[in-house]
């Protein structure tokens, strides 16, 4: 046995195992292996090189998805292109991209550094994939294009031309996706949307939160541009960081359009927590507005409310709308218009009437309060926070109430909680709240780095009194569990915020989430010079033709009402207000009650129940109440028959017919009287 000692600190080790010369025989061995071992260096040298080699396409693939430089495209698992994004504000330079299991990664664009990844998560049926584009060194935007040439899309925001599915014309570029009063900006996205598109190809789009979102189109190209930027724009970042973009989605892939949508729902959208006042589905709300506008007083309203039990019909509520104040911004009534408002009120309660009253968030400069608010910084600032925002709006110029000051809140609140307590309203109409009516730039208590964001706050504040509260402006506001009622329409028959377009919108904010829905008055709101014929009053066709379809509708909103036509008008709507009553309502209440856990619309379209049938991607002037109940309205000037398409299934007319089909079926010139809306209630097979 060998002693060895090392020339360290470490001193002597002994007991070491000995150390055997190599003999002759053994070296053949070891160059054998020291040989081996250079093979398979060199082979793994080759493999890396053949792998930097593939073209690099080859290698960004994951599942169903395949990136290149310029964009990506999704597959369904047919092999079918469903879902195709070009990248139009840069190219990412493919030699800084690596596959990290399921994700994709790239660390560099043609302009400069960036973190890019594009991850895939499967779910059962569902494939989806989470992109994020952020700019790292540059404030300059970044714009992606989704082309949907091919197939059709849903959902995004109302609009003053409403269609189903979603039709552009002309080319915009990329604005900010808010909140906007489309009956004042009919070029703007509406006072209801969600960063949510939806295709017939059973593919979801959703822009998560945190984007700076823009969006535009061009109809040339048949793409939609998701654009995220700082400049030019009421988006902010957050606080202490550079406005560098981020764009980042989610875009999932399903086996059919349906089923898509309801993965989409019940994981990403907010849900309502509890039914309205069932009595709100069952018998109509009665308006002042269309009626008397701001000319309404103490014996107009009486005399209204008598007339509604003259004439036989039953009444949810009553809502007293605008001008029942003196100056906006007041909370109490005018004593000229309003003599005696506490006996008024409990007159109306005696004979069995709720009342609600219209209420906004401005405060005039003419109001009493406005000082008040002013000296208390309630009101929306002007950047500098050194003065408050004046705005102009339908009725005046005045401030508008800071919903994210907790303060501003509760102030708001007491003076809605002072009118119920002095008066016994029931509940309130919160008009606007749409982001169109902030400044450009403005400041609030709490930092927005989303305008659409003052919306949602505006929204809470009905929380209180959902039970039959009326909300018309939405944003992230379906758990707010109140009736939202789709932006006044005119009295006309078209697609322009006519009857034509009352489907159309219903669906889209269904389709966003939104379905305790009000399709506004019966009959439009008999605006001058923007009502069919140039009439005072909504034309009697087109009054009766509203009628019909409203009875179909969750919930029904008389204004002007049936008698300042004639008898005849009156039969057709208490007829139809019954309908309404014992064959939609009881439907309504039930699908009502399975929106809490599903989030699934109660207006349906027709693709619901045929999804694999092309011509139902198109229908606007149908819908479904559930699955079972099939309406089709006639909404031309003049018509007494209409084109139906009937889907497959066991399904029985008003009339009594009985249609046993195994494929959708085309009812040509099918005929419907003035008196009369078609529809089909799905039966079980004999």
């Amino acid at each position: 046995m060998y002693q060895v000692v090392p020339g360290g600190a470490g001193g002597t080790i002994t007991d070491a195992t000995p150390i055997k010369k190599i003999s002759k025989d053994t070296r053949p061995v070891v160059a054998a292996g020291v040989l081996g071992v250079v093979l398979v260096i060199a082979a793994v040298t080759a493999w890396c090189y053949y792998i930097a080699s593939l073209p690099k396409p080859d290698l960004l693939r994951t599942e169903m998805l395949e990136l290149n430089k310029d964009g990506f495209i999704i597959r369904n698992q047919a092999g079918a292109t469903v879902f195709k994004m070009a990248f139009r504000s840069g190219t990412l330079d493919l030699d800084s991209c690596y596959k990290d299991g399921p994700i994709l990664r790239c660390g560099r664009s043609s302009d400069g550094k960036l973190n890019f990844f594009i991850q895939t998560v499967f779910v059962k049926t569902v494939s989806c994939y989470r992109l994020r584009w952020e700019e790292l060194e540059s404030d300059r935007p970044v714009e992606h294009a989704m082309s949907y040439n091919g197939s059709h899309w849903y959902g995004g925001a109302e609009s003053a031309i409403q269609h189903w599915p979603i039709t552009i014309s002309g080319q915009q570029k990329p604005k900010p996706f808010v909140t906007s009063d489309v009956y004042s900006n009919r070029n703007e996205f509406g006072s209801i949307l969600e960063r949510y598109w939806l295709s017939s190809t059973a593919t979801a789009i959703k822009i998560n939160d945190s984007v700076p979102f823009h969006l535009g189109w061009n109809d040339t190209e048949k793409t939609l541009y998701f654009q995220a930027r700082y400049q030019d724009s009421p988006y902010r970042p957050h606080l202490g960081e550079p406005p560098y973009a981020e764009l980042s989605y989610r875009v999932c892939v399903g086996i059919d359009v349906g089923s898509i949508h309801k993965y989409m729902v019940r994981r990403y959208f907010n849900k309502p927590y509890k039914v309205p006042s069932k009595v709100m589905f069952r018998h109509p709300i009665w308006s002042t507005w269309a009626l008397h506008k701001t000319e309404i007083n103490q014996n107009k309203l009486l005399e209204y409310a008598a007339n509604i039990r003259k004439y036989g019909f039953n009444c949810s509520h009553l809502e007293l709308d605008d001008r029942y104040t003196r100056r906006y911004g007041d909370f109490d009534f005018d004593p000229e218009k309003f003599p005696n408002a506490s006996g008024m009120f409990q007159q109306l309660k005696e004979d069995g009437f709720l009342v609600s009253l219209w209420t906004h968030p401005f405060v005039n400069y003419d109001s009493e309060n406005f000082g008040s608010v002013v000296e208390k910084g309630f009101l929306v600032m002007e950047p500098t926070g050194n003065l408050p925002a004046l705005v102009r709006w339908w009725n005046g110029i005045g401030g508008i109430l800071d919903f994210t000051n907790p303060e501003a809140r509760n102030w708001y609140s007491s003076h809605l909680r002072s009118l119920r307590l002095k008066y016994g309203i029931t509940s309130f109409k919160l008009d606007a709240g749409e982001t169109s009516y902030l400044p450009w730039q403005f400041r609030t208590r709490a930092y927005l780095q989303d305008p659409s964001t003052f919306t949602r706050r505006y929204t809470e504040m009905a929380i209180l009194y959902n039970e039959r509260a009326e909300l018309r402006s939405g944003y992230q506001s379906q758990n707010i569990s109140c009736f939202f009622r789709i932006i006044d329409r005119d009295s006309v028959w078209g697609y322009e915020l006519g009857l034509k377009s009352i489907i159309p919108a219903v669906l889209t904010i269904s389709i966003l989430g939104y379905q305790f829905i009000l399709p506004d008055m019966i009959g439009g709101n008999a605006y001058p010079n923007r009502t069919h014929g140039g009439l005072v009053l909504p034309d009697r066709e087109l009054y009766i033709r509203w009628l019909e379809l409203s009875a179909f509708m969750p919930a029904m909103q008389f204004s002007i009402p049936p008698w300042v036509y004639d008898d005849e008008v009156v039969q057709i709507a208490q007829r139809f207000t019954k309908l309404h009553e014992t064959l939609v309502a009881p439907r309504v209440l039930e699908l009502a009650s399975e929106v809490l856990a599903t989030g699934d619309p109660i207006i349906r379209p027709l693709w619901w129940i045929a999804t694999t049938d092309e011509t139902a991607y198109k229908i606007d002037s149908q819908f479904l109440i559930g699955d079972d109940l099939m309406v089709a309205p006639v909404l031309e000037p003049g018509k007494q028959e209409r084109d139906i398409y009937l889907p497959p299934g066991h399904w029985i007319s008003y009339k009594g017919e009985r249609f046993d089909i195994k494929e959708p079926l085309h009812l040509t010139d099918y005929p419907v009287d003035l008196d009369e809306i078609a529809y089909f209630e799905w039966i079980a097979k004999a």
